[in-house]
């Protein structure tokens, strides 16, 4: 199964990024996963957030490619792990790619949106978009373990 993340600006903190390959590396075993990086973009009094979201938008619709499209949101439904389990269990059966993607921080074009097959949310709180993309790679690394019964998750 293939895994493509496309996530927005590069990870600014190292406790993030150590994780994030620590989760990385542990998905080998389950799955090949890509992770596109694209530009972050500032908004500022002549460059409005609308402005940014929609720059970044159409970055990210750029780097799509083909497999199901699932954006993270807050917004989003909000799975169990067992239930987002038995989603990527879905698609890996019929042989389908996937591409998350995680906004930056003034949150996902209304066109990225319309592109995506699903939104999901984390929790009804907010986090910061390079906390969130831990969160998907242990989420999806979770996902794996009760797919296939390795014990890491606890029920």
């Amino acid at each position: 199964m293939k895994i493509r993340i496309i996530q927005i600006g590069k990870n600014k903190d190292k406790y993030i990024s150590e994780g994030a390959e620590e989760f990385l590396k542990r998905l080998k075993n389950f799955a090949t996963i890509e992770i596109v990086t694209l530009k972050e973009l500032t908004a500022s009094k002549t460059f409005p957030k609308e402005r940014v979201r929609e720059e970044e938008g159409s970055e990210i619709l750029g780097a799509i490619g083909s497999g199901t499209v699932i954006s993270l949101d807050e917004k989003g439904k909000n799975p169990s792990s067992v239930e987002f389990s038995n989603m990527l269990q879905k698609f890996k059966n019929s042989g389908e790619n996937l591409t998350f993607i995680i906004g930056g921080p003034y949150g996902l074009s209304e066109e990225v949106r319309k592109n995506s097959k699903m939104i999901l949310s984390f929790s009804s709180m907010t986090f910061t978009h390079q906390m969130i993309r831990l969160l998907l790679l242990e989420q999806i690394y979770r996902g794996f373990c009760i797919m296939t019964g390795k014990e890491y998750h606890n029920e």
